[in-house]
């Protein structure tokens, strides 16, 4: 099953987000992806603590095309260094990711 991945970014608002995620299915380097939100993120940036509004954008493909979604995300990000990660799917419904497969093969 490690030959499949979600991958996630965060956005700063639901436009944004549902772009990065049309870009990346339009390319077909993810079969589809999910924009969840808003959300609430705390984290460290340019040494302070902040608090922010964002907006979660999980895509699944395989791990042979996250090289490529990983350099459109962060070609297509409002973002200097947006967060970009990978997780592996440890299991998975057999049709479902035939469907990523062949989702992302046909490109």
């Amino acid at each position: 099953m490690s030959d499949y991945v979600q991958v996630s970014t965060a956005a700063p608002s639901r436009d944004v987000a549902v772009e990065l995620a049309q870009q990346a299915v339009g390319r077909r380097l993810a079969a589809g992806a999910q924009i969840v939100g808003p959300v609430t993120s705390v984290f460290w940036h340019l040494g302070e603590q902040g608090v922010g509004e964002e907006w979660q954008v999980l895509l699944y493909t395989t791990l042979a095309r996250y090289p490529d979604l990983e350099a459109c995300l962060h070609q297509a990000h409002p973002w200097t260094d947006p967060q970009v990660t990978a997780v592996p799917l440890v299991a998975g419904a057999t049709g479902y990711l035939n469907w990523v497969s062949r989702t992302v093969d046909d490109a």
